[in-house]
């Protein structure tokens, strides 16, 4: 039976197109009931029993039973090993793909701002102070595939923070470790690694075990367990964001080769089902050669059938009255990934404000941000790139903010102080204010 992938065509100028569009975008981040009760039970029980429960789910999930948790940590040595073990063109790649990373991470360090402090005219002190997060955990997917390009994009930027300790957990079914995720561990400098994962994991790091440390931050994608168990933990650890399906706008202007922008648009529908692909274009003659391109190419792909459901369930060919209109549509749609492939990519960047990554020209594929370009992959999903940011050395940092008062300061902010106090009731902050005034008020008096 031939595959068919037919994303659905719409066009802006289709009196039903708004009602069309929102519904195709349309994407439920609700959790099954049954998947949030037996992460809460799997949390709880972590959270109890340590590693004996740890040991059980990996077990019970991955198939993978041992005696211990030291049978689940790989060491420093494994790590260097399985980095010498890959083949030198695979070895030479994450090499040069964590360089960029980490050159990209190690500028924007610097531009992000780091710790300041300054003085005002009566000498009182005022500034931030930055500082790196003692301890984050790094979630890598593991089981259907292999994510070593995970695994250099949330453990370069905790590095290049300075966070102390980064611990990595990457589940291992029926104990097949893989050779290229763990050489990825070994150059972007984890400190220590564990092969579990699922709900139990994200619990290990949480809370701490008798053998896995309690951090201060989780980061990573994962499935439906593991997105649903660190909604769960958010408060008692930090979490980098909850991650839907991959997307990827292609906002085109008819002069990239149609076979280039439907092998783009395949690059994120072979992720899973659920994955969404648009094509944003004022041309309607590329549309049907990005059409043809699709049917053409399809049949040669290995994951042609996740490509087919997810392009006949989520994507979208929509023709656009122009670029301009194509850019608000854009700006609507807040996409993971955006590709401005255009002959004048810089004409429209401008106009565009929400994305979690924009790739500029016809030579900028998604893919080479997904490895190796140097910003980070890890990006906002499902829309929420209208107030979220890519994930980058910043998430790996905290602010303390400094503030040192001068005895003359002092006089003027503690009037201030203790009139705004004593107006919200709070009278013991008044009188701390008060008390450091050269006149202290007679502390019967009251307001």
């Amino acid at each position: 039976m031939k595959l068919v992938a037919a994303p659905v065509r719409l066009s802006t100028a289709s009196a039903s197109f708004d009602a069309d569009f929102k519904a195709r975008l349309h994407w439920s981040a609700d959790t099954d009931a049954a998947i949030e009760q037996r992460v809460a039970d799997i949390l709880a029980d972590v959270q109890q029993r340590g590693d004996m429960a740890v040991l059980e789910y990996t077990a019970r999930f991955d198939g993978l039973e041992v005696a211990s948790m030291q049978a689940l940590e790989l060491t420093q040595a494994e790590l260097k090993a399985a980095f010498e073990s890959i083949p030198a063109a695979q070895r030479d790649a994450l090499e040069a793909a964590a360089r960029r990373v980490r050159s990209y991470h190690e500028a924007q360090k610097k531009a992000s701002g780091g710790s300041w402090s300054y003085r005002d005219e009566d000498g009182t002190l005022l500034g931030q102070k930055v500082t790196p997060l003692d301890r984050v955990g790094i979630y890598v997917p593991g089981g259907k595939a292999a994510y070593p390009s995970s695994v250099l994009m949330n453990a370069i930027p905790a590095h290049v923070a300075g966070v102390g300790e980064i611990i990595m957990v990457v589940p291992t079914p029926k104990g097949e470790k893989n050779a290229l995720v763990l050489a990825a561990a070994y150059i972007a400098g984890v400190t220590r690694a564990f092969t579990i994962g699922g709900a139990q994991a994200v619990a290990a790091l949480a809370y701490g075990t008798q053998t896995v440390p309690k951090v201060d931050k989780i980061t990573g994608p994962g499935n439906a367990y593991v997105a649903s168990a660190k909604k769960r933990v958010f408060g008692t650890v930090g979490i980098d964001m909850i991650a839907g399906p991959s997307e990827i706008l292609v906002l085109a202007d008819g002069s990239t080769p149609a076979d280039w922008v439907a092998m783009d648009l395949f690059s994120q529908a072979e992720h899973d089902e659920l994955a969404q692909s648009i094509l944003l274009c004022p041309d309607e003659a590329y549309i049907d050669a990005v059409q043809e391109a699709i049917n053409r190419l399809l049949p040669h792909m290995p994951r042609a059938d996740i490509i087919a459901k997810s392009l006949n369930g989520r994507g979208a060919l929509i023709h656009t009255r122009s670029m301009e209109e194509a850019c608000g549509i854009s700006n609507r749609i807040a996409p993971e990934h955006l590709e401005v492939s255009s002959s004048d990519p810089h004409r429209w960047e401008p106009r565009l404000k929400h994305a979690g990554a924009i790739f500029l020209g016809a030579y900028t594929s998604e893919s080479l941000g997904d490895y190796c370009a140097g910003p980070n992959h890890v990006l906002p999903t499902s829309g929420t790139a209208r107030f979220s940011s890519p994930l980058g050395v910043y998430d790996f940092q905290k602010r303390s903010s400094l503030i040192e008062v001068s005895e003359q300061g002092a006089q003027v902010l503690g009037q201030v102080a203790a009139e705004l106090a004593y107006g919200e009731g709070l009278q013991a902050h008044a009188r701390a204010a008060e008390m450091r005034l050269k006149t202290v008020p007679d502390m019967r008096k009251t307001k």
